[in-house]
């Protein structure tokens, strides 16, 4: 059997310099690399028409997401958190070592936090938000003191 292995997370965006400055430094993500796709077979393979895309690629503890920006065709933004019982993808994960004094380092980077998902749960010693990238794509955010 072949082997396996998790290569990328795609992430389509509506404003590629905004989403860079968000995930990487709000988030901490590196630039890896960029590449730009226009017409086949990149048509074929998105079943789209017109392709003219900017991928860029960001790492961060051996995670990889590409954020997908369409020039054209455009891409289809509703800029409002999907509902988490949504099918597909529904967010990614952090873990954190201080909750509170990452937040406004997201905001200033175009999250909005949803102030009215954060939990406690004494004893676990553990604190939850979820935030969202300027998309709307939420992101949890999860503080587990030892």
């Amino acid at each position: 059997m072949s082997e396996l292995r998790l290569s990328h997370i795609g992430i389509c965006v509506a404003d590629a310099e905004r989403s860079l400055r968000f995930y990487r430094d709000g988030l901490g993500f590196q630039l890896a690399t960029e590449l730009r796709v226009q017409g086949e077979p990149s048509e074929t393979l998105l079943q789209l028409k017109d392709v003219d895309l900017r991928a860029i690629y960001l790492v961060r503890d051996g995670v990889t997401i590409e954020l997908l920006y369409y020039e054209t065709p455009g891409c289809q933004a509703s800029g409002v958190p999907r509902a988490m019982n949504a099918v597909g993808l529904t967010h990614l994960s952090f873990q954190v070592d201080d909750l509170d004094a990452l937040l406004p380092r997201l905001e200033e980077t175009g999250a909005q936090v949803l102030r009215d998902t954060r939990i406690e749960i004494p004893e676990a010693r553990t604190r939850a938000i979820f935030v969202t990238d300027p998309d709307g794509t939420r992101i949890e955010i999860v503080q587990r003191d030892e």
